[in-house]
């Protein structure tokens, strides 16, 4: 007689660990060069806040309200002396910008898209070249020569377009006018926006040109469809680094104008508004005491709006590449 045995089930086999991750040795090489890059970015932010601490910390005497022993105040509050000049900044900042963005793009698309190799080559080294001319000539030959050569135009100009509220008012005799020193500022900001652009519209997809041309496009039809579109976040970037330059420029408009805190939207008379780099430049020779805190919390002024046209440029640059990937 056979008996059988019963067995209890076997519990299923417990699931395999996970083998180990592999981690890859880092080479000597890597890891001296991820620290250096980790150094030099904490270096940034280490003098950016320097500088920012600084400006802060000499600034607060300018924010007394007893302005009495103050020599550049002379008995007004700091908001009412800095506001013509901050307005003076802005003011050429965004002339110079209007005048160089629509050359610079056109110059650029020229090189990139229209010109043969060799002379674009060339262009572009005449481009770099003009980039690296100091400040101080441009404000001679804006001063000596380019002011001269324009004050006939500018009388011209307010004969015949006198009703248009900018180009009102008295006649500079000399030429030296805001139009002029915003002139000035184009011609050194357009390097800099022409070789940004240039180096954009040459990364746009070459399947893209093609596409379009392949589709009856003339060329001028295919930048406008295929390679503006491409390249406007960095056109905006390189307009704001522009404006970045415009607005910190010293020289070139201290050698043009003659300084005068006004606030005034005409642009061919003698009494300007003076941006604040070049404000710094001529009264900080003669400044003492509180009056060189005066000055210095003006630079924050202009340091706090640097940085928020930066913050502008940097937040339109990130909008329209989420624009871009939407679509």
């Amino acid at each position: 007689m056979s008996t059988t045995t019963s067995q209890a089930p076997s519990a299923p086999p417990a699931p395999a660990a996970p083998p180990a991750p592999i981690k890859a040795k880092q080479r000597l090489g890597d890891r001296i060069f991820s620290g250096t890059a980790l150094g030099a970015g904490i270096i940034i932010l280490i003098v950016l806040a320097a500088v920012a601490t600084f400006l802060i910390i000499q600034s607060i005497p300018a924010f007394n309200p007893d302005t009495s022993d103050n020599h550049i105040l002379e008995g007004e509050s700091f908001w009412a002396y800095v506001w013509p000049l901050a307005f003076g900044t802005l003011w050429a900042s965004f002339m110079a910008l209007l005048i160089a963005a629509p050359i610079s793009i056109g110059i650029a698309l020229f090189i990139s898209h229209y010109s043969h190799r060799r002379l674009a080559g060339f262009l572009g080294y005449v481009i770099d070249l003009l980039a690296a001319v100091p400040s101080v000539v441009f404000g001679l030959w804006g001063g000596l020569v380019l002011a001269p050569l324009l004050q006939p135009f500018y009388v011209w100009l307010n004969e015949n377009a006198g009703w248009i509220p900018f180009f009102g008012g008295q006649v500079s005799p000399t030429g030296r006018t805001i139009l002029t020193a915003a002139l000035v500022l184009a011609v050194m900001v357009i390097p800099i926006m022409t070789a940004i652009c240039r180096e954009v519209f040459l990364q746009t997809p070459k399947l893209h040109e093609e596409a379009a041309l392949a589709l009856g496009a003339t060329r001028w039809e295919m930048v406008r469809m295929a390679v503006l579109p491409f390249a406007r976040g960095g056109m905006v970037s390189a307009a704001m680094l522009a404006l970045g330059r415009a607005l910190g420029e010293t020289m070139a408009v201290t050698m043009v104008l003659s300084p005068s805190a006004v606030v005034s939207f005409l642009v061919l008379t003698s009494t300007n508004p003076t941006p604040i780099p070049a404000n710094i430049a001529l009264a900080f020779p003669e400044a003492h005491d509180t009056g060189v805190n005066t000055l210095i919390a003006t630079g924050l002024i202009l340091f706090v709006v640097t940085f928020a046209v930066n913050a502008l440029a940097r937040w339109i640059v990130a909008r329209r590449a989420e624009f871009s990937g939407a679509n």
